[in-house]
């Protein structure tokens, strides 16, 4: 059995695979293009928050930080449900990103509420 990979590590293979993901849709010109930069920012901006996150002045600026992460997250699940009710990629092509999305935001709030318990003891 495999360890599971750490929220770091998880967020930053998560935008590799919407750095790729991006990278084909902006080989088409029109919508595709504009939603793909959509994607790509939130995509990326879970990892980049989670790492500021660990570098955090406080428990309230973590907290900030993963909250943000969280928030970037269900960003990107939307521009995701988005991409596939719109018929521009296959459900199935995305459902394994879209997954991973639905994880990442489900450990990241439960990151976000127990450090704010943390706080509030």
């Amino acid at each position: 059995m495999t360890e599971p990979l750490h929220i770091q590590d998880r967020s930053f293979d998560f935008a590799v695979r919407i750095v790729t993901l991006c990278q084909s849709l902006d080989s088409t010109p029109g919508v595709s293009r504009t939603l793909a930069n959509q994607l790509l920012r939130s995509g990326t901006s879970i990892g980049a928050n989670v790492s500021e996150a660990q570098a955090g002045q406080s428990k309230k600026d973590f907290i900030s930080k993963m909250s943000i992460s969280a928030k970037e997250a269900r960003e990107t699940h939307y521009w995701m449900r988005l991409l596939t009710a719109s018929n521009i990629v296959p459900e199935t092509k995305l459902a394994d990103l879209t997954d991973e999305a639905d994880q990442l935001i489900a450990i990241l709030t439960s990151i976000v509420k127990t450090a704010q318990k943390n706080v509030e003891c």
